[in-house]
């Protein structure tokens, strides 16, 4: 039986890619999808202004919206998932979490709490049990896991893969696509011929995130990394796909053919939505590039290329799909690891 899921949002852009993965997703039923109140009782279709390269799913294009409510969203619902605004987000996911559904959230808000999973799988797929912690100091049936910021998931895999090397000081610089900022986040008229060298606190995203992301968690305490991470944040005019230079000094040498074998070895999983291989490194210097190489895995993969000795240590290039991988896709791998671990 396939485990029945509702979608938060539903008509936003994360919530059609949301839409895109689980309509034909062998282990997930969309059963129930919500928005705003202005949408509540109509047709999806009428709805949503459908922006995805691919047809609104005729099934989902028949269902009727419901008000992001937990009494309107029926108790054989199993499995949340949640792309609302963080300010929304912040509202109403403890009530869905009280109520007893298990929400699996791409909204920043409750990133950084203290018994909140941040997970990516492949890098700390055992974080997931501080929800044994979150359940008993909230006393929800329910649950809440966070995925983390587009630009954070497109680098921090990168360093997972470094870790055996003793990470001590990371800078990145982020190339952010506009579709990071909503279908309505950047006009046309900010970002054609131009680039933005701000994105309003993102920085402390990539910064705070990372160092829990990598840390260690012993069962009962989640310890952060001590890594130190400095980034820099900027719009530029591609679509999808979020690029990212990135210098690394590591407590070992470490040398580009050490850093591209450990990329390339690291270990993925076997969920439905993993890729083959998390990390594909490319040789040539110019990749990888938006255009070319995110789709990779479906929009999976991290791409990494331009792996050089420098004067910080090591810096290398790393691209990942932000609304994929980074957005959408994160949400689903993290769905799929709580049912793998019996968590739905």
């Amino acid at each position: 039986m396939a485990v029945r899921v509702g979608i938060l949002g539903a008509t936003g852009a994360v919530g059609q890619r949301l839409i895109g993965m689980l309509d034909p997703h062998p282990d997930f039923e969309i059963a129930a999808l919500t928005a705003s109140d202005s949408s509540a009782g109509s047709k999806y279709r009428d709805v949503a202004k459908w922006r995805v390269d691919s047809p609104i799913p005729e099934d989902v294009a028949e269902m009727t919206v419901s008000a992001t409510d937990p009494d309107e969203v029926s108790d054989d619902v199993d499995l949340i998932f949640s792309s609302l605004p963080s300010s929304v987000g912040a509202a109403v996911e403890p009530d869905f979490c009280e109520a007893g559904y298990v929400v699996s959230s791409n909204s920043s808000n409750a990133r950084m709490a203290e018994d909140v999973p941040l997970i990516i799988p492949e890098v700390n797929a055992d974080h997931l049990d501080l929800l044994e912690i979150q359940r008993d100091e909230r006393g929800w049936d329910g649950a809440l896991v966070k995925n983390p910021n587009c630009s954070t998931i497109t680098f921090v895999p990168t360093l997972a893969a470094l870790e055996e090397f003793g990470l001590e000081r990371v800078h990145v610089a982020t190339l952010q696509a506009v579709s990071g900022a909503g279908y309505d986040g950047v006009t046309s008229m900010e970002i054609i011929d131009n680039a933005i060298p701000h994105i309003g606190s993102e920085e402390e995203k990539l910064e705070t995130e990372s160092k829990k992301l990598l840390g260690s968690f012993d069962g009962a305490e989640l310890d952060y990394h001590d890594v130190e991470v400095g980034a820099s944040c900027n719009r530029i005019p591609t679509l999808d796909g979020h690029l990212e230079n990135v210098f690394v000094e590591t407590a070992e040498e470490l040398s580009p053919e050490q850093a591209a074998d450990a990329m390339r070895e690291y270990a993925g999983l076997e969920l439905h939505s993993s890729p083959d291989q998390l990390i594909e490194v490319f040789e040539e210097p110019d990749r990888p590039q938006p255009r070319l190489d995110r789709t990779l895995g479906d929009g999976m993969k991290i791409s990494v290329g331009g792996i050089r000795e420098s004067t910080f240590g090591l810096q290398y290039n790393c691209l990942a799909h932000n609304t994929m991988r980074g957005a959408a896709g994160a949400s689903v791998l993290n769905g799929e690891l709580l049912l793998e671990n019996g968590y739905l």
